[in-house]
This record gives C-alpha cells, structure tokens and sequence, in this order.
C-alpha cells in the first residue's frame, strides 16, 4: 500500500475515536513511519522476532505532576511495514491501523498493555 493510502487509513482510524474521547487528547502527533528503529524496539521491550506495530512516546496523563508543562508534543508511531506484514489484504490493514491507533491513544491514557488485552485492543 502506497503511503498516501496508509495515512488515509490513519486518519480514518482517528476519525473513528468517539468525540468526547479525542477531545480530552492534547499535544500529541500521530506519525507515520516505515519501521521502528533499534531504539525504538529497545523502548519497547520488543525482542527480536516480534512485530512493532505502533509507539506512544511520552508521559502519560496518569504520570503526570503539577509541573508537567512547555513540553514538546507526545508522539504516537504507526509503523506501516510491520502492519502490512501481519495483514492479507486493504480490509485487514484497515483493522489493524485502527487497533493500532486505538492502543497508543490507551496508552497516552495511561492504560497499560495488560489491560488493553483485556479490552480487546492489545
């Protein structure tokens, strides 16, 4: 999928938030990126042989003080080759970008991995 089209299904994805949730979202970038790097993969606890698909870069709003302030936005990673890599065809791409987005914005929440399982979007 050619990347203009990826971006269409981000933002599609993004679209799909409810309201009232994308709108307590501040200061945060959703990107498009090929893979995710070595260091990357290290902040993640991802090893080798397992898939990145997406990355917040951040403080999540339940670890942040009374001074967290004048920072640079969050930035949330959707890492496009591992996606296609884990996907049949458009339709699954179309799913998984959607999850994918989904999780990170969890995780700008504060929701860890576990939990995010357990509500069917890990």
């Amino acid at each position: 999928m050619d990347r203009s089209d990826f971006r269409k299904l981000v933002r599609e994805a993004v679209a799909l938030i409810p309201r009232d949730l994308l709108e307590r979202v501040h200061n945060v970038d959703i990107v498009i990126e090929t893979r995710p790097t070595a260091r990357e993969r290290k902040a993640a606890g991802i090893g080798p042989g397992r898939l990145l698909l997406g990355l917040y870069h951040g403080i999540p709003l339940t670890a942040r003080g009374e001074y967290y302030n004048l920072v640079l936005p969050d930035k949330i990673s959707i890492y496009q080759e591992p996606i296609e890599m884990v996907c049949q065809d458009d339709d699954e791409i179309r799913e998984q970008v959607r999850k994918t987005v989904l999780h990170e914005i969890g995780h700008y929440f504060g929701i860890d991995d576990q939990r995010l399982h357990e509500l069917g979007m890990g």
